[in-house]
């Protein structure tokens, strides 16, 4: 009976998965955090709720729970040079390819300007944060090709200094990461001036920019096809909710955990709620009773969804480019990474997402689109699951 529930287990699907999404439970953790008077980096409630994070992670079977330390050096929101903490709870998987999924929960109250100032900090993050909780939950008792990293991230609210640690972090170790689903106020589906949505996430991207004009390397990561991914991979699979792709880096003077990883060459993107309440945002009034359980719990599908595709997705293939000869069909080639079966991609070159796809044999290295033109097309190659890579 045991070797049964195991089978099931490894064999149930990504979208059967997104049905043991709790609300409550969502609603537990972001309760008890946002009681605290703050978890300002500066302040060891910060390091308290840091404790409480990891010891709920450590409820969660499999997971190797860390308490990660870094220095936050001294700067305009941080008085004095100190060593902070956050929380870095892994799922070995099979591989040492990684999937992370995080949220910051740090808080700040910009109104008062005091480190002892009142912040909640309910949405503003752990609406992200407690919904990568919740993520790991459900994805544990599975087994999965690659493995997954569930982060709250600290010292967000003095400019990235823990995602940028874990960042320099992974690349210094040598970290494969394919996928970072950075989760940053997603709690709220109404704002006060009458505009909501419960219906979509924003999942804010950049793409790679230009080589420097100082001749520096730019980075490389391919953050903007994660996206176009998530938005086809969602399509259809969660009722009544999508993702509403943002082809920016994030929105107007603001910043977020992601970009950490992208300026080391990491694939990441950002989720943001549709219609933000910024009165409430890094103030006293940014309250667990004005968060929407239901739609934290429409966003950890997403998370759920897409994770759990790109945690039994095979390594991304290289080299991908079309054959240019004239001709009514398309002729895709690359190098692929691992045997099996590959995705063939396309859509008009004035789409923004994914309109058709194919899969086929990955070891043949080359795919035939019929009747399908070039000049008007874009395509790219992924692995079943994966990030695709535009041809070129």
């Amino acid at each position: 009976m045991l070797y049964l529930v195991s089978l099931l287990a490894c064999l149930q699907s990504p979208v059967d998965l997104t049905r043991e999404v709790n609300p409550d439970l969502l609603k537990d953790v972001i309760g008890h955090l946002s009681s605290m008077p703050n978890r300002n980096t500066n302040n060891e409630t910060l390091t308290q709720a840091a404790e409480y994070i990891a010891t709920q992670y450590r409820k969660i079977p499999g997971l190797q729970v860390e308490i990660m330390k870094y220095v936050a050096p001294k700067g305009s929101r941080v008085p004095v040079e100190k060593e902070v903490v956050e929380v870095v709870a892994t799922l070995p998987g099979e591989t040492d390819r990684r999937v992370i999924v995080g949220g910051h929960f740090d808080s700040i109250n910009m109104q008062e300007r005091s480190l002892d100032a009142i912040a909640p900090g309910a949405n503003d993050d752990l609406s992200g944060m407690s919904q990568a909780m919740e993520v790991a939950r459900v994805m544990a008792p599975h087994k999965w090709k690659n493995t997954l990293v569930f982060v709250a991230f600290s010292g967000e609210e003095q400019g990235l200094l823990g995602s940028r640690a874990l960042a320099k972090r992974a690349k210094a170790e040598g970290w494969k990461i394919d996928a970072v689903l950075s989760n940053d106020i997603v709690g709220n589906s109404a704002s006060l001036n009458g505009q909501s949505d419960k219906r979509h996430v924003r999942v804010f991207s950049e793409e790679v920019p230009p080589p420097s004009t100082r001749g520096l390397p730019a980075p490389s990561h391919n953050s903007r096809e994660l996206a176009r991914f998530i938005e086809w991979n969602t399509r259809g699979k969660i009722h009544g909710f999508e993702p509403k792709l943002v082809f920016r880096r994030d929105r107007y003077q603001r910043g977020g955990d992601h970009t950490s990883f992208n300026q080391e060459g990491y694939n990441a993107v950002r989720f943001t709620e549709v219609f933000e309440e910024f009165t409430r945002q890094h103030s006293k009034e940014d309250l667990v009773k004005y968060v929407d359980f239901n739609y934290v719990a429409n966003v950890a599908r997403v998370n759920l969804l897409n994770a759990a595709s790109l945690a039994n997705a095979d390594a991304s293939p290289s080299n991908v480019r079309l054959d240019p000869k004239q001709a009514h069909d398309t002729i895709v080639r690359w190098t692929p990474a691992a045997s099996g079966r590959y995705v063939i991609y396309w859509r008009d070159s004035a789409s923004p997402v994914w309109q058709k796809s194919i899969e086929v044999d990955a070891t043949k290295g080359e795919a035939k689109i019929v009747k399908v033109n070039k000049d008007d097309t874009t395509f790219a190659v992924g692995a079943v699951g994966g990030v695709p890579v535009e041809a070129k």
